[in-house]
């Protein structure tokens, strides 16, 4: 991904566009959306078997910057989309392990929310990377269980667990 963006060309400037560079602010909600298609890829690889490369390259194709019945979908980041989902399926064992430990004895992984745990893989495949602070990563996913959940306990929930898995994973973070 560059980080840039085409400017309007008007009917004026029938040449190519011309990239500008991103904002700080886009260049944020690009990742933002970039976490949420993650987690939503996971969950649709888990639900329906199919493997990494077929559901990137749909949600590639058919949802970055979509627009369906006049809705727009935001602009995800390809770079770290991909990053998430490779990693996600690269340290899955590990981030499974760490995502029982955080929850409670009665609740192991397989038995939580599949959307939780799509959420605790792409979280936990983030955290994997020390380029992005692991609060940065709580609260960016924190943030995503609340679109999911807007109405729920479950974003303090994911909270909770992905503290845990930070301070395992990151403990020079702390």
């Amino acid at each position: 991904m560059t980080d840039t963006a085409p400017e309007n060309a008007g009917p004026e400037n029938a040449g190519p566009e011309k990239p500008r560079k991103l904002t700080p602010e886009e260049k944020r909600q690009r990742k933002s959306a970039a976490r949420l298609y993650a987690v939503q890829a996971l969950f649709q690889m888990e639900a329906s078997g199919q493997g990494a490369e077929r559901v990137r390259r749909e949600f590639e194709t058919h949802r970055f910057g979509a627009v369906y019945d006049e809705d727009e979908l935001a602009e995800g980041d390809p770079d770290l989309f991909r990053r998430l989902l490779d990693d996600a399926v690269m340290w899955q064992g590990r981030i499974d392990q760490a995502t029982d430990r955080a929850l409670v004895a009665k609740w192991p992984i397989d038995r939580i929310d599949p959307v939780l745990r799509a959420l605790f893989r792409a979280a936990g495949a983030e955290l994997q990377n020390p380029a992005t602070p692991p609060k940065v990563v709580i609260t960016e996913f924190v943030d995503v269980a609340r679109a999911f959940f807007p109405d729920g306990k479950e974003p303090k929930f994911v909270n909770a667990v992905l503290d845990h898995m930070a301070r395992e994973f990151r403990p020079e973070a702390f």
